[in-house]
């Protein structure tokens, strides 16, 4: 259920592309002050001293959004009205807050016809490299892994919509971007915000390859999976069927391995469950496993289990062991935060070097000019 609140904007916290974070105090007795979250293509930007309603019921339930509410209207100072366009796709579709979009397949896009003519239209990635992954915080590591070797590659991120629905709640994109890391972005499914919108995953993939000229596309969900602890109750399951996407159209699938060496939840230790249930058993297709070579035990450990995961995969997944020298070098000078879990490179530092020998698999697929 949804809690409701009504505050005053103290002051500005930050602000990054697409959304401002504010010091909001609640209205009532107590008058605490929290953190609250606006995304201005959907309520404009209320200022110092405005009224705004707030969704709080994640806050006041302790759950992982960061620790915020967010700013649902300040319906004394309403956005203008946004400039007419012939997008007629709606995403968070049936919500209080859906929005209409020009998507890059629908019939009146510019790139319509670049969806619909040579390779494209043969649903054809020309052995595009798709590193996909189960969480969020893989991307700047993927990134950081792929730049190793190949700095020159041009990246296109595509967000699914197992995690946040807005791009813009992600400040890893936005710093990504404006490093010049990513080099576009579409959002997919109910997901929105991104250069490009994309009705579906297949038709996001085609358009980074044919549209926006991609060497290397990342799949993630965005910021704030759900896991229950069972075996098919995760968001992330949802990478299996991103990598039988990726084989449907002819690309050449990387899937990035979710490992911890902190986590002290068994079923991940190491490689976790969800890697092990999306690559293993929904993948039904040909993929790279990438695993980074690390001589102690515990990369031995991950060693043994993603044989393990290969040799008893449904799909036709192959075993890639990636050397890792140089990758904490380049984990250490990305452009934005590292964390994962809460926990940032030198507590869980498997995690991100995983996710970064992802990156430089793809980088080495590039150098075989797997693309055409």
């Amino acid at each position: 259920m949804m809690q409701w609140r009504e505050g005053t904007v103290q002051q500005v916290r930050g602000r990054w592309p697409g959304a401002v974070e504010y010091a909001v105090q609640l209205a009532g007795d107590d008058g605490d002050v929290v953190r609250a979250l606006a995304y201005t293509a959907l309520v404009g930007e209320p200022q110092v001293g405005d009224r705004v309603l707030l969704n709080a019921s994640a806050l006041l339930r302790g759950l992982g959004t960061g620790g915020l509410a967010f700013v649902v209207a300040a319906p004394d100072r309403l956005p203008a009205d946004p400039p007419a366009s012939e997008g007629h796709i709606v995403k968070a579709r049936y919500t209080p807050q859906q929005q209409m979009f020009m998507a890059v397949d629908e019939q009146d896009s510019p790139h319509h016809a670049a969806l619909t003519t040579g390779p494209a239209a043969a649903g054809d990635l020309l052995g595009l490299p798709v590193i996909v992954a189960d969480l969020h915080s893989a991307l700047p590591a993927v990134l950081a892994g792929l730049r190793t070797e190949r700095p020159d590659a041009r990246v296109v991120y595509l967000m699914t919509d197992g995690g946040a629905l807005p791009l813009a709640f992600s400040r890893a994109v936005a710093g990504l971007t404006e490093a010049g890391w990513l080099h576009g972005t579409v959002t997919v499914g109910q997901a929105y915000g991104g250069e490009h919108e994309a009705v579906t995953l297949h038709s996001g993939l085609l358009a980074a390859r044919h549209v926006l000229g991609a060497d290397v596309a990342v799949v993630i969900q965005g910021p704030g999976n759900v896991g229950t602890g069972t075996t098919w109750g995760y968001t992330g399951v949802a990478a299996g069927e991103a990598l039988n996407a990726v084989g449907v159209l002819r690309g050449r699938g990387v899937a990035a391995l979710r490992v911890s060496d902190a986590d002290q939840r068994g079923r991940h230790r190491g490689i976790s469950h969800h890697s092990r249930t999306a690559y293993g058993r929904v993948c039904l297709t040909a993929a790279d496993v990438p695993v980074g070579i690390v001589d102690d035990e515990f990369g031995r450990l991950v060693l043994a289990q993603a044989g393990d995961l290969v040799d008893e995969a449904t799909g036709d997944l192959t075993l890639r062991e990636v050397p890792v020298d140089g990758l904490d070098a380049a984990l250490r000078g990305t452009p934005v935060k590292l964390s994962t879990m809460g926990r940032g490179l030198d507590e869980d530092h498997a995690a991100f070097l995983h996710s970064a020998a992802a990156g430089r698999w793809a980088a080495r697929l590039l150098s075989e000019n797997a693309v055409g």
